[in-house]
């Protein structure tokens, strides 16, 4: 049975999500620990977290953040910020989704199921399941799919999951372009829902790593069809220095 921290001080809003996770047959835990997140994560060691944006003591990015230290789960933000910088924040400081309050249940359950396919169902990748195999490499730059990290001239970055599942899509069409659409199919299930400035903010999160790697300009946007990894940003010597 797949565990869901909630992550909400509003009682109400907390006991609808835990009532309505448990509806659907998973086992939810509502956070306790304020100030001890992540202890109270780490302990229960759920396989997706519910977070609020507006928490006592430190807020849903913070504590984001700190998670991302200890894993990779699914991080759906769930808060009444609803503005577009909230989401890209969300998602720069290691958030996988966000739902705007008030919360319409049957989107938030669509997205939960999507990421419990995505990551450890039907369309998870064979090595993220197994840890056995699986890994990428072109010309020196290997992806650790059991492992989610890169590998460029003996340094390693350390990815979330969507930005494995994207430096996966592209390894794999090296060279050729990847249309947005099938970017957004390999993130998300219900790709109506998704917001397309979602699809670029991972995508530039993932140029980031590269560029800490010592990969310079290493993701092309083609207009109007979609990204490639260029072939000339990985050569010898593009790592050194």
């Amino acid at each position: 049975m797949y565990r869901i921290f909630i992550v909400e001080d509003d009682d109400k809003i907390g006991g609808i999500l835990k009532s309505n996770m448990e509806k659907y047959g998973f086992e939810a835990r509502r956070a306790v620990q304020f100030k001890e997140l992540l202890a109270e994560f780490v302990e229960y060691d759920p396989h997706l977290v519910l977070l609020d944006i507006n928490l006592p003591y430190f807020d849903g990015f913070y504590w984001c953040r700190q998670i991302r230290t200890r894993s990779n789960v699914p991080i759906i933000f769930i808060s009444a910020r609803a503005g577009e910088m909230d989401q890209v924040m969300a998602i720069e400081n290691g958030g996988d989704d966000y739902v705007a309050k008030p919360i319409h249940l049957d989107l938030l359950m669509a997205k939960v199921r999507g990421a419990f396919r995505r990551v450890y169902g039907e369309y998870a990748a064979p090595a993220a399941q197994t840890g056995i195999g699986g890994d990428v490499e072109i010309d020196g730059l290997v992806l650790y799919l059991s492992r989610n990290e890169l590998e460029w001239q003996n340094r390693r970055m350390e990815l979330t999951k969507n930005e494995l599942l994207l430096a996966e899509c592209f390894m794999r069409s090296y060279g050729q372009v990847v249309s947005r659409e099938q970017l957004l199919e390999a993130l998300w299930d219900d790709v109506q829902f998704v917001d397309d400035n979602t699809l670029t903010v991972n995508v530039t999160r993932l140029r980031k790593k590269l560029e800490e790697l010592g990969i310079v300009k290493a993701i092309e946007t083609v207009r109007g069809q979609g990204y490639k990894l260029q072939v000339p940003a990985i050569e010898k010597g593009a790592g050194k220095g």
